[in-house]
């Protein structure tokens, strides 16, 4: 019974595209990445570190490619711009107070070669928004956003590696 659970589940996943993917396999011919820091033309000082700590932690969690810090060893240069980052009220009371507020960020980043040749990704990925809490407690609204701060952060390191494989994937 359980020889054919599996043979129906793995028809079942062939059938329908999904396929299994082995990031600690390297992505195409590329081995090593630099990720340089990013230039942060947002008012929110230090998202330029947060995002590329970010990068570094999920190209380290997931080992499909190595970092490295100079970009003349590395087979793909990241880069770019924190073009903006807005916070606006999401929703409100009956007063007018902010329950919620939604963060909403935009990056551009761009992917060469070490002989400037870009790799395209798809840079809509790389606008996100994310919805925290608002409290009386200024420091626990403070705390939430820096929250939210972090999953945009690790949403954006996690849909670059993505970008990556699937962009340069033989």
């Amino acid at each position: 019974m359980r020889i054919l659970a599996l043979v129906f589940l793995a028809t079942h996943l062939l059938g329908c595209g999904y396929q299994l993917v082995r990031y600690a396999d390297p992505v195409g011919d590329a081995r090593r990445i630099a990720l340089q820091p990013l230039l942060n033309d947002t008012f929110e000082p230090g998202i330029d570190s947060l995002l590329l700590d970010a990068f570094h932690r999920e190209f380290l969690r997931r080992g499909g490619l190595r970092i490295v810090e100079d970009p003349e060893t590395a087979d793909l240069i990241v880069g770019g711009v924190i073009d903006s980052l807005l916070t606006r009220g999401r929703s409100f009371s009956s007063i007018q107070f902010a329950l919620e507020y939604e963060l909403l960020l935009r990056v551009d980043l761009e992917v060469t070669r070490p002989d400037g040749t870009p790799v395209p990704i798809d840079g809509r990925a790389f606008n996100e928004s994310e919805i925290y809490l608002s409290s009386a407690d200024l420091e626990v609204t403070r705390t939430n956003r820096e929250e939210a701060l972090r999953r945009l952060a690790g949403t954006m390191a996690t849909r670059l590696h993505d970008a990556l494989y699937e962009r340069i994937q033989p």
